[in-house]
Formats: structure tokens, sequence, C-alpha cells
């Protein structure tokens, strides 16, 4: 069906008040007033205003005259959140503080405490990889703190 002036100037007032409500930026608004007055059918009428609020309508009535949105209109998919790196290299050295003797124990405690710090700040993720990161560190220095001091007590009181 062809869009009458009333039409366009009906679907303008929803992209204006759409706007005014802060549900689009200022360059899509004017895109789609602009396309709102090119528009010769009702449906293209439609198209601009389908994600926008337009008042009671029995939901049946819109369910049937409602054309999907394009793309276009649509927002952007969320980005992903990235992976602090430094936390996938504390769980990389705190597991292969097994393979090392724990000589990777004091790089995974260090990339640990740093990585957490950067998650905080940034809001990346791998706070868990850095905590497991840190745990597996900080045993292995326990352990070779505790090790080192028996040995060197041994060491002191078989001497004498």
């Amino acid at each position: 069906m062809l869009a009458a002036h009333a039409d366009r100037e009906r679907a303008v007032d929803v992209l204006r008040a759409g706007f005014a409500e802060g549900r689009m930026p200022q360059g899509e608004y004017e895109k789609r007033v602009e396309r709102a007055y090119q528009a010769r059918t009702v449906g293209e009428l439609q198209v601009l205003v389908a994600d926008l609020p337009q008042g009671p309508v029995p939901q049946q009535q819109l369910m049937q005259t409602m054309a999907p949105v394009p793309r276009t209109f649509l927002p952007a998919p969320p980005l992903p959140v990235p992976t602090n790196g430094k936390a996938i290299g504390a769980l990389v050295c705190g597991v292969s503080t097994f393979f090392s003797a724990g000589l990777t124990g004091i790089p995974a405690v260090i990339l640990g405490h740093m990585a957490r710090g950067e998650i905080k700040r940034t809001g990346e993720q791998g706070d868990g990889m850095a905590v497991a990161g840190l745990v597996l560190g900080w045993l292995t220095v326990a352990f070779w703190v505790f090790f080192l001091t028996v040995v060197i007590a041994a060491a002191g009181s078989g001497g004498a």
C-alpha cells in the first residue's frame, strides 16, 4: 500500500520520540528520517520504526503488520572480552612447576599478581587463571622454602 504524507509524518514522529528517549544515536536518527521521507510504501515506513515503541498497539495486529528489522538498524553485537595474557602466563607457569622442579613458581607468582591488577583495572577476563597460577606458584615456593629449611637444619645438626 502506498504511503500518504500523514503516514510519513507519523513515522517521523515515532522516530523523533525514539531519538528523544535516547534509543538511537543522532546519525541513525537522521538516516532514518531521510529514509522515511523517501519511503513510497507503508511497509517501508514500518521497517524504519519497527524497533521503537509506538504507543498501545494490540499484540496480534503488531505481529501481523511488522516486517523483520534490517540488520542495519539492530545494535552491534557486543565484542568478546579478551583474556588477560599475563593470567594465561601465570597459569602456564604454575602448571609447569610440576615439570620444571619448581623453577617456574616465582614467575607464576609475579605474573599472577600483575594479571590480577590489570584485570581489576581493565575488566578483562582471566581472574581464575591468575588465581590458579598464584596458588600453584606460592605452593611451590612454600615447598622449596620448607625443603631448604629442613636440608639446612639437617646439615647444621649433623655436622656438630
